[in-house]
């Protein structure tokens, strides 16, 4: 082992020993289960009443960048005492835009976000990591996963966090398929050039499901997400995903958790080793549609033991 890998690996060991408490006990087979709202939320016990209307035990963050800190903390205060994990902020952009005042806002975003997210107390503050397209924020370019654009990644991912020094909260990125983080090792080399313990992980396995062999084994991707980043997991995305049979190319189709192929036998299996780690549904038009999912989760969790 050279000099270079050696430090790598330690920087990696460091990392996942500094969130090692996260793991949870054998015994406490539970998950926290949340997704959107669609009631209007004008203070923090609306907010809260509505949560727990729907079984939730995890929450989006409610609020946008500039909030008052008055507000931030009657929020934060009514979550703490209702004993509801804020998941995480989304700072949705594009700061690796080939236009700079795209990229500048992005990144003002990116900074405005995390730091929300530590005053709320969320789990993570999460965005993607950018995208070199010029038409679609978050899409497909052959630059996307080139050395260049991981390098850019890195820089910006650290001026990120050290402008905001976080202390509890993480920024986090989301697995894209077709920009890095775009598989476990693509991860593991952004957590080691980072090199930052306030640096952490989204997960969304759907989001690297981008072959038919990774479609049909899903099983041991997700076991591999956990079992290589599992303690540096503070938030979860829940969807579901379906290779389209009618079409002469790979295409697959998000949908709704149990409509799919992804095994959430085992995705729930794993995310019960952590502890607080919060599954949160997304990308659904309507409460109804929120409603069957999170039916799914749970009768899945009933069906293998675990509390949701």
């Amino acid at each position: 082992m050279n000099r270079r890998s050696f430090i790598q690996q330690s920087l990696t060991a460091a990392s996942l020993a500094a969130l090692t408490p996260t793991v949870a006990t054998a015994q406490s087979r539970k998950v926290r289960l949340g997704g959107p709202l669609f009631e209007p939320i004008d203070d923090p016990e609306a907010w809260i009443a509505a949560i727990q209307k729907q079984r939730y035990r995890a929450a989006y963050c409610p609020l946008k960048t500039g909030a008052t800190t008055d507000v931030i903390n009657a929020f934060a205060a009514a979550a703490r005492k209702a004993d509801i994990v804020i998941a995480e902020v989304g700072a949705w952009s594009n700061p690796l835009s080939s236009e700079e005042t795209v990229a500048k806002e992005a990144f003002r975003k990116c900074v405005d976000s995390l730091a929300l997210a530590e005053s709320i107390g969320a789990n993570c503050c999460v965005n993607i990591s950018g995208s070199k397209n010029p038409d679609h924020w978050a899409g497909p370019h052959k630059d996307n996963l080139s050395d260049t654009t991981f390098d850019q990644i890195v820089e910006v991912t650290r001026k990120i966090i050290i402008e905001v020094k976080p202390t509890r909260t993480y920024f986090t990125l989301e697995f894209m398929p077709w920009i890095h983080p775009d598989s476990v090792n693509s991860y593991l080399r952004i957590i080691k050039a980072v090199n930052h313990k306030q640096f952490a992980v989204h997960m969304d396995p759907v989001n690297i499901i981008n072959s038919p062999k990774a479609y049909y084994s899903n099983a041991a991707l997700i076991q591999e997400c956990f079992k290589n980043l599992g303690p540096l997991i503070r938030s979860c995305h829940g969807k579901d995903i379906v290779l389209k049979e009618d079409a002469y190319s790979t295409q697959f189709e998000e949908c709704r958790p149990g409509l799919g192929q992804l095994d959430y036998r085992v995705y729930l299996t794993e995310l019960s080793k952590l502890n607080n780690i919060p599954l949160m549904l997304e990308h659904l038009p309507t409460a109804v549609e929120y409603e069957k999912a999170a039916q799914f989760v749970r009768s899945v969790g009933t069906e293998i033991g675990i509390t949701m």
